[in-house]
């Protein structure tokens, strides 16, 4: 019993970890790419120090995967700057939807008939999102921009699961998504790096935030992520870690007062419901793709 526990709540405690980037992000007083690059400089780091498996395994067949992800990661801290952490979450939890789209093209998966209800629940949440996530305030001062980004979060995270599974099928090793991280890391670091300069004297808080969210919202939480990962199967996984987008906007609401809106809720609720079932009846045997954010 006991063994099985440790997974699970190893997967737990990296879901928790990964919830509260939304709060740590609206926490700094640095720009949207001054805190996307720092972040992920320590990050790269962290993970490099923590996995010895992140030692190894490049070569430039990973660079489309690396830069779907960097996509993802700025994208998502931008969004989180200009729209609620609520909607920012949501939104980008919309890669599965992405995924069943663009298969079609760059994998030559034909969509099944049995995934256009996910598709259509998928697309109602969205929408109440949308709706729901359209007024200003201080925590949020551009959400009809920031939902936009945020739905690139998302387009970039379902990019990084297809370029990974190409990766899988030409043989190139069976789950390279842990170097695809480090290295996304690197090159979000160098994207951001032209639009984050000059930066002004940086506040001891400000500083904090950032190895929090580089050394124990990235690099912790996939250390734990990584060692469930191994002993858990790939569904329950998936839904363990349904946890992080219910939880990101209750942080935010605790520590910031940012509260969303019923609807951005119940838009939410719907997306996530239909990803909850989806991955129920799809019974997965592929490795659990890596945290988005």
């Amino acid at each position: 019993m006991k063994a099985a526990l440790a997974p699970r709540l190893a997967v737990l405690g990296a879901a928790l970890l990964f919830s509260t980037g939304g709060a740590a992000i609206k926490g700094t007083a640095l720009t949207a790419f001054q805190v996307a690059g720092a972040r992920s400089a320590v990050a790269a780091v962290a993970l490099w120090l923590l996995l010895p498996g992140a030692r190894r395994g490049y070569g430039r067949d990973l660079l489309p995967a690396a830069l779907a992800y960097a996509g993802t990661l700025v994208c998502f801290v931008v969004a989180t700057k200009l729209t609620t952490a609520a909607a920012a979450i949501f939104l980008q939890s919309t890669a599965p939807v992405w995924v069943l789209v663009l298969s079609p093209l760059l994998l030559g998966e034909p969509m099944r008939g049995r995934d256009l209800p996910y598709v259509l629940a998928a697309g109602i949440g969205l929408g109440l999102v949308f709706l729901g996530s359209r007024q200003a305030a201080a925590t949020a001062p551009d959400p009809a921009l920031g939902n936009v980004v945020a739905l690139a979060s998302g387009l970039f995270f379902a990019l990084l699961m297809i370029t990974l599974r190409r990766l899988a099928r030409a043989g190139a090793g069976s789950d390279r998504s842990l170097q695809a991280t480090v290295l996304g890391n690197v090159l979000a670091c160098l994207v951001c790096l032209p639009f984050a300069l000059p930066v002004a004297a940086v506040a001891p808080r400000d500083g904090l935030s950032i190895l929090y969210l580089g050394v124990v919202q990235i690099g912790l939480a996939y250390w734990l992520f990584n060692r469930g990962l191994r002993d858990l199967p790939a569904i329950e996984v998936s839904l363990l870690v349904l946890i992080e987008p219910v939880l990101n906007p209750l942080w935010t609401w605790l520590l910031h007062g940012e509260r969303p809106s019923a609807l951005a809720i119940a838009g939410g609720a719907v997306m996530l419901a239909a990803l909850a079932t989806r991955t129920l009846l799809e019974k997965p045997a592929a490795p659990a793709s890596p945290a988005p954010d």
